[in-house]
């Protein structure tokens, strides 16, 4: 199989990743790590909806330089653990127009927002540099 329909089958839908920014801090460069829920797309890229004002969005205005973790496991027990997972490095930027936010929006984010016109409803998109693939004791890496 190839090496992308592999990172395909972990990045896919929708799925619970640790995102890592940077973060600056009384002059120190920190990373900030936080969970978010992205959507994968066959180009590689992933969008996931946040608020404008958010710590991340206003990390990746300063440092646009991220990473992500995506696990393809769903539970803690020994068939999952097996399961591939990703790190993606790459760039994100904050997505504000109406168009992608109309496509992208979902009833769950009314949990979030007050609707697909709330000022504060973004989406970041997060274009990858290079993943490394992890299964068992291999590690592929795919680059831009």
């Amino acid at each position: 199989m190839e090496l992308e329909t592999k990172i395909l089958e972990v990045i896919r839908g929708t799925k619970l990743a640790a995102l890592a920014t940077v973060k600056e801090e009384s002059g120190k460069v920190l990373p900030a790590v936080r969970y978010i829920v992205a959507m994968g797309f066959e180009d590689l890229s992933l969008m996931a909806a946040t608020r404008k004002s958010s710590g991340k969005v206003q990390d990746i205005k300063k440092n646009p330089n991220i990473s992500l973790t995506i696990w393809n496991g769903k539970d803690l027990i020994p068939e999952d653990l097996t399961k591939p997972y990703v790190v993606i490095k790459g760039k994100a930027e904050l997505i504000d127009d109406q168009e992608t936010k109309n496509r992208f929006w979902n009833p769950y984010l009314e949990n979030h927002f007050y609707g697909i016109n709330d000022p504060e409803y973004g989406l970041l998109k997060f274009v990858p540099n290079s993943i490394e693939y992890y299964h068992g004791n291999t590690v592929n890496v795919w680059a831009k």
